[in-house]
């Protein structure tokens, strides 16, 4: 029986994942690597080492298959998305640190195009806003600031174009649509590159990589890498579109969450190109096929989320590791009027506001670990019901149910108020690591769909003459307040949630009666802001 393997590089490690022909994971490497910041709101990574965690992972999970008897079938990667590496075709070097998709040197950039009047041209061409968590201000400023000379030897692209360079040995320099559609450089319209947009951003088309079908031959591994020659690379997509395939989103309506290093909510809206939404990005969700029409999503990106489980483990030790975060934040009722908005990089979706900062407010004598653990966890259901509210008001369907993964899906609590702020169901993959692996099927869904472990569903709303504690995000006095006269401006200590099925059941009941959501205000918005 031969293995597939599927390559994923996200923002902090690399992980090499091996899949049998049945869609069992059979065995798996993973590898962090270094992050940079050089200065307050600068986000980068060493191109080489991003190369050497995928090298070791796959050189590992190639190694044990040889010795178990295991060919190798094929190659899928899967990245971080909007991070840009520049690297020389003589040398085979990265020419300058990748810039990281949290990266906010270009807000100023950013702010004087729109000023000028490029948004229109940026939404109506590409689908995003002007906002320097995409590639095309970080390209310009390796161009224009980072001394990288746009010669002929100068390559451009995302990790998924330098991995797959450098597993080829240099012979291909290509990505997908749903990588491309990240850049701000590429037109939804065409399926290509857009030259006004690579014009005004001093981009050259020449140095961009070619765009292929997410589910293409890509090309074949050489003598010299970490497995095998002779090994086809068959598919590549950006992460965030990985995880709606590797759900089974595969209907329009249908909407997945990432708990990662941020998160990212996606929704298909099939094959229909859709109208630009103000907060909200357009995107590619795959191609499949060169003869095969684009799939779009609509997606809400939420820039810190596992970042901001880093900064409580290694800025401030209070953990030692991210496991523990669920049971500290979940050995206290609530957080105790302590509010956190975890803007270390700016705000994403639907703000995009790239001057926010991180705030914790409510902090008393009395506030503890477990009571900014509890914070911090709230803050993540927080900022994916801002996306999905934003995503419902845009005109999206309601949802009838969220399904998560992620490293901090493994979090009870955090999928117990997620449902609870949503009032839908939210399930959970059997595997929190959720990737497509690159296995032709026929058209339509995949023989194998995403199995779930878990469903989750909020509380029933409360009898009549109820009522919920709420607390003012400026003070620390409360008031209670009817559960019909809740107003946006209040931040809620949350209750907590009944009906959560654990572990151990391929789905749960997810048939409830309606759902209690008690409202608050959006996270990022002063108390008592419109």
């Amino acid at each position: 029986m031969a293995v597939v393997l599927s390559l994923d590089a996200g923002t902090t490690s690399v992980r090499t994942v091996a899949v049998d022909e049945s869609g069992t994971v059979v065995d798996s490497a993973q590898q962090e690597f270094p992050q940079y910041f050089p200065r307050p709101g600068w986000v980068e990574h060493d191109a080489d080492e991003i190369w050497e965690a995928a090298s070791s992972t796959l050189s590992l999970v190639a190694r044990r298959q040889a010795e178990n008897g295991t060919p190798i079938a094929a190659l899928g990667i899967t990245n971080q998305r909007e991070t840009v590496v520049a690297w020389d075709v003589a040398t085979d070097r990265p020419r300058h640190r990748a810039i990281v998709w949290q990266d906010r040197r270009t807000a100023s950039r950013c702010k004087a195009l729109a000023s000028e009047g490029v948004l229109d041209e940026v939404r109506r061409t590409t689908g995003l806003v002007l906002d320097p968590y995409f590639s095309a201000t970080k390209f310009e400023w390796l161009l224009t600031e980072g001394a990288v000379v746009a010669d002929d030897n100068l390559r451009l692209g995302t990790v998924d174009a330098w991995l797959l360079w450098k597993l080829t040995g240099g012979a291909v320099h290509a990505t997908d649509p749903s990588n491309a559609s990240r850049t701000m450089l590429f037109d939804l319209r065409t399926g290509g590159w857009s030259p006004d947009l690579c014009g005004r951003f001093s981009v050259p088309i020449a140095a961009l990589p070619e765009i292929r079908s997410t589910s293409g031959r890509f090309g074949t591994t050489t003598n010299d890498g970490p497995i095998p020659a002779g090994v086809p690379v068959s598919g590549m997509a950006g992460d965030q579109q990985a995880a709606l395939f590797g759900q089974a989103c595969f209907t329009a309506g249908a909407a997945k969450n990432t708990y990662g290093t941020g998160s990212f909510v996606l929704i298909n809206l099939g094959p229909e190109l859709p109208t630009p939404v103000d907060g909200l990005l357009n995107t590619v969700a795959w191609q499949l096929g060169d003869a095969e029409s684009m799939t779009y999503a609509l997606e809400g990106s939420i820039f810190s989320t596992g970042a901001t489980v880093q900064w409580l483990r290694d800025e401030l030790g209070l953990i030692s590791e991210a496991a523990e975060l669920g049971p500290l934040a979940e050995s206290v009722e609530d957080s105790a009027g302590v509010v956190f908005v975890p803007a270390f990089t700016g705000l994403g979706s639907p703000w995009w506001d790239p001057w926010a900062r991180g705030t914790i407010i409510g902090l008393t004598r009395g506030t503890g670990r477990a009571e900014l653990a509890r914070a911090v966890v709230e803050a993540m259901a927080f900022q994916t019901r801002d996306v999905v509210e934003a995503m419902v008001e845009a005109g999206a369907q309601p949802l009838t149910e969220l399904k998560v993964d992620g490293g901090a899906a493994v979090m009870d609590l955090l999928l117990k108020l997620q449902a609870d702020q949503l009032g839908v169901p939210v399930t959970r993959s059997a595997t929190t690591e959720v990737r497509p692996v690159p296995v032709r099927t026929s058209r339509g869904s995949p023989s194998r769909a995403s199995r779930t472990s878990a469903c989750v569903r909020g509380l029933s709303r409360p009898s009549s003459g109820s009522a919920w504690r709420w607390r003012r995000s400026a003070t620390t006095s409360s008031r209670t307040v009817p559960a019909d006269s809740r107003r946006s401006f209040m931040v809620p200590s949350l209750p907590r949630v009944a009906g959560f099925t654990g572990p151990g059941s391929e789905r749960a009941d997810c048939t409830g009666g309606p759902h209690h959501r008690p409202d608050r205000r959006r996270a990022g918005r002063p108390a008592g802001s419109s």
